[in-house]
């Protein structure tokens, strides 16, 4: 059985990466969605193993030590970071698992990991970005130009990745998303061992 492939996604906040992998999730069975530890505490109807691993600072410093982590960062004063055993047992049963991580977190990944995948999900324009942002009516407008600015700062990251998806519509993104991933089981890189078998037969 092939081994799966770990794909990592980024893009702009509002470019709508989550409901585009959700639906990635829903209509394929070949993906894991990785699930990362954390240590702030759960939040009500949160389940440890489903939605994070929540662990103590200090389990998750025992984490860092021992290199069992394959990325990780601190924001608002907690850790969070992605587990390297749960990835890897995923991707040996053949499991696609997709990091769903911001650009400082990518970068790292691709420092130990250059074989993964990355991609890169934009809304067709940034007129739509700010569109998508204040239909949200969840932030004020001081928050939403902040996201802005960041999404500047972002775009000068754009050609470290492999792939752009385009997410003008939900569903044309996801089959974007899956045809790029498919593709990618078909790298030579990735064939080595049937390449060898062709060979001697």
């Amino acid at each position: 059985m092939n081994k799966g492939v770990l794909v990592v996604i980024s893009g702009f906040s509002g470019a709508g990466k989550g409901t585009v992998i959700r639906e990635l999730l829903k209509k394929y069975q070949n993906y894991a969605l990785s699930v990362s530890v954390t240590t702030r505490d759960p939040r009500p109807g949160e389940i440890d193993g489903k939605h994070y691993f929540f662990r103590t600072k200090e389990e998750f410093q025992e984490l860092i030590q021992k290199d069992e982590l394959v990325e990780y960062a601190e924001y608002v004063e907690n850790y969070y970071g992605t587990p390297r055993a749960y990835v890897e047992e995923q991707l040996e049963k053949g499991k696609d698992v997709i990091l769903e991580i911001e650009i400082q977190g990518a970068m790292k990944v691709k420092e130990k990991n250059p074989e993964a995948l990355f991609i890169f999900v934009t809304p067709p324009s940034m007129e739509e970005l700010k569109r998508r942002l204040i239909g949200r009516g969840t932030e004020s407008m001081e928050v939403i130009n902040s996201r802005l600015l960041k999404a500047r700062e972002e775009a000068q990251w754009m050609e470290h990745y492999d792939y752009l998806a385009i997410n003008d519509t939900v569903e044309e993104c996801v089959e974007c998303m899956h045809q790029i991933i498919q593709s990618e089981h078909s790298r030579m890189s990735r064939n080595q061992e049937f390449i060898d078998k062709i060979r001697k037969e």
